[in-house]
């Protein structure tokens, strides 16, 4: 079972998913970026979940973030993701502290998101220094591919990606949002 719970960050909304582990173990499965007026079940990260643990609708549960339950290690883990954004977005947090389901990615696609990060908070480099920093030096399209499927938007920090005119390139969120981001590690 996913659990599935949405916050504000900023004047946007996240969406984000945990799922259990074991009885004591919970793992975040996504937290992506909700389009204005956009329900949590139209979300675009719902389809390579369904496909990857052959999930169905009924797998996924909805709980609003104010009764989600310190008892429970899924829940705890939602609300211990919120607190870090919260901090994150007042310029207290510089890294976050949550275990992570890999497993949406390829190897490779893991490689570059490991690579993200390791870019210091307040810093960008281009998609060919990523590329460079996991020893592909020709991939850049291949990692600005693996950026952009990103699974843990804001966590792994992808928005520290960049154009190497030092445009801001791409974001799956939008623009607006990475600049937000950028913004806020700027300041």
């Amino acid at each position: 079972m996913m659990i599935v719970t949405t916050t504000s960050f900023a004047q946007y909304k996240l969406l984000l998913i945990a799922s259990a582990v074991s009885s004591q173990e919970a793992k975040l499965v996504s937290l992506d970026w909700l389009a204005e007026g956009q329900s949590w079940s139209e979300s675009k990260s719902l389809a390579p979940l369904k496909k990857r643990h052959n999930l169905c609708d009924e797998d996924f549960k909805f709980i609003d973030k104010n009764s989600l339950s310190k008892e429970k290690p899924v829940d705890t883990l939602l609300l211990t993701t919120i607190t870090q954004l919260d901090q994150y977005l007042a310029g207290e947090r510089q890294q976050f502290d949550m275990t992570l389901d890999w497993s949406l990615g390829t190897p490779f696609q893991q490689s570059v998101w490991r690579a993200l990060q390791q870019i210091p908070y307040g810093q960008t480099i281009s998609y060919a220094q990523l590329a460079q920093n996991i020893g592909k030096p020709t991939a850049y399209r291949a990692v600005a591919n693996a950026n952009g499927k990103n699974p843990f938007s804001i966590i792994i920090p992808c928005h520290r990606v960049v154009a190497s005119d030092g445009s801001l390139g791409g974001y799956t969120g939008g623009l607006d949002k990475k600049r937000l981001l950028l913004d806020i590690e700027q300041n």
